[in-house]
């Protein structure tokens, strides 16, 4: 099939079109991608008919252009659900760079048989919070629970549409105490969405009636920090349905239904941005990014700290008082609420950042409280982790990608290190997530090179495409077809040599 070229539409055909396609129901998919990477997170897809090669133009169905924005693609029927973002500044770790504030952020439909967008829906913005270049402010995926579609936006907060593009509810959220920017996407539990709210100050975990987007529970978590997390689901064989959430020095199960915190794994990396997978009763949550892995009485207690640098006896330690301690650091690396102060939080949250190591651990569920050091951790490795893409299991092999192109792939059981190599043609940072179905494996780096691979303990590279400019988002499957989103535009491939 060769693409569309939709320049050649006559207009009226073209507004008949999207009236019609606005009124087909969202049903009409023999298997939707409703989520950030898919069902429950896992990045798998039951689908034949993808190609191997991604530069082949006669494997293109379409491409549409789209504004700026790393949020991935959902589906959920004949829509394709993403977020942009059009005009407005870039903020750099608080250095402002350019601030419009006119900027504009959307929520995107878009039909899925043809690339044409159904609708495109302005989001209220009162604020521009600041993100890393890395990231951007529509980050967070969508969620659709099949009929309605959700989303996510650290400048506003949650909004709900109609398949057809009526807004439904909004919540406003935040703001948010995040240098980076956020990176949480909501997801569907039964009734209720679903949403990760970590930051330096103040983060929960939040749940609200996805009918009315009112507050079902907020979830206070003291205990950690910022995070880019989307957590993933287990309905255990008895019980109740959990959320599994990795934090930062912790990973940890919370009630779908109450937000009550059911378990919990000490231990990882600080700002975590992995999705955990479910994988039978094994859970896998990667958490990248640590401290210098001291060994805790290597460095001072906070009640240290005071006996030796409170000099005005307030159990606070300002910028002269932190001289004494730390003669060549910044405060502010460690001033969790910018208030140019150090308290207990934020030399705890130093102490917990420098003793940390970042790891990948596998745990079996089952058991109450605190699981650290039980048999319920199976293994953990701490070497060869993705920072931020999320670990994937295909006929029960992992693969992990880390920066620089490096691939391992391990027996999931017991962590067993099966093959590592570097993928040839992309050496480069990854923030896209892996996603398999068809016997592949399809891996893009973030200027923009896709590797194809064979799946399998002993993988091999099938393919590899440069696409040409920055991928941030993770491909979604559906079906024969692949879509993946670059900075400019929605590609949809499908293996033309196939029958349709």
């Amino acid at each position: 099939m060769k693409p569309v070229d939709r320049h050649l539409a006559p207009a009226l055909l073209f507004a008949l079109h999207l009236t019609a396609a606005a009124l087909l129901p969202l049903s009409l998919a023999a298997a939707d991608w409703p989520r950030f990477r898919g069902p429950n997170g896992g990045g798998v897809a039951e689908a034949e008919g993808l190609p191997s090669d991604l530069g082949a133009s006669e494997n293109v169905v379409w491409k549409a252009a789209l504004p700026w924005g790393h949020s991935s693609p959902i589906i959920s029927g004949n829509r394709i659900f993403l977020t942009a973002a059009e005009g407005g500044g870039r903020s750099d770790a608080g250095r402002t760079k350019v601030i419009d504030r006119e900027g504009k952020l959307y929520t995107i439909a878009v039909d899925r048989t043809n690339g044409e967008i159904l609708w495109k829906k302005p989001v209220p913005r009162p604020r521009l919070e600041r993100y890393e270049p890395t990231n951007s402010p529509a980050s967070p995926s969508p969620v659709s629970d099949g009929e309605n579609v959700y989303v996510f936006f650290g400048d506003f907060g949650l909004i709900s549409y109609t398949a057809g593009g009526a807004e439904r509810w909004q919540l406003p959220l935040g703001p948010f105490n995040n240098v980076n920017g956020h990176g949480s996407s909501p997801i569907v539990a039964g009734d209720k969405i679903i949403l990760v709210c970590d930051s330096d100050t103040d983060p929960y975990l939040l749940a609200v009636f996805k009918d009315s987007g009112k507050i079902a529970w907020k979830t206070d978590r003291p205990e950690t920090t910022r995070s880019y997390v989307t957590p993933a689901l287990y309905q255990p064989k008895r019980g109740e349905l959990e959320l599994i959430v990795p934090s930062a020095y912790f990973l940890a199960s919370y009630s779908a239904e109450t937000g009550e915190k059911l378990w919990w794994v000490n231990g990882g990396g600080w700002q975590p941005k992995s999705t955990p997978i479910v994988h039978g009763d094994m859970i896998y949550a990667n958490s990248w990014e640590s401290g210098t892995a001291l060994p805790a009485d290597q460095i001072l207690t906070f009640d240290q700290v005071l006996a030796k640098a409170d000099q005005n006896a307030d159990g606070l330690i300002d910028e002269v008082e932190f001289k004494i301690i730390e003669p060549k650091r910044a405060l502010y690396l460690y001033d969790l609420d910018h208030d140019k102060l150090i308290d207990r939080r934020d030399w705890d949250f130093h102490r917990n950042r420098a003793t940390s190591s970042s790891s990948i651990v596998a745990v079996r569920h089952g058991g109450r409280g605190d699981l650290t050091g039980t048999d319920r951790v199976v293994w953990q490795l701490e070497k060869f982790l993705p920072n931020v893409p999320s670990p994937l299991i295909y006929q029960d092999v992992l693969y992990l990608i880390k920066d620089g192109g490096i691939l391992t792939t391990l027996e999931p059981g017991t962590g067993e290190i099966l093959k590592q190599g570097r993928l040839p043609e992309a050496l480069d940072k990854y923030y896209a997530s892996p996603v398999a179905a068809d016997g592949k494996v399809y891996m893009i780096s973030q200027s923009g090179k896709a590797t194809v691979l064979k799946a399998g303990a002993q993988w091999e590279v099938l393919a590899s495409h440069d696409f040409g400019e920055e991928v941030y988002a993770t491909p979604a499957i559906v079906d024969n077809r692949l879509y993946i989103r670059t900075h400019s535009a929605l590609y949809c491939f499908r293996d033309a040599s196939l029958a349709p």
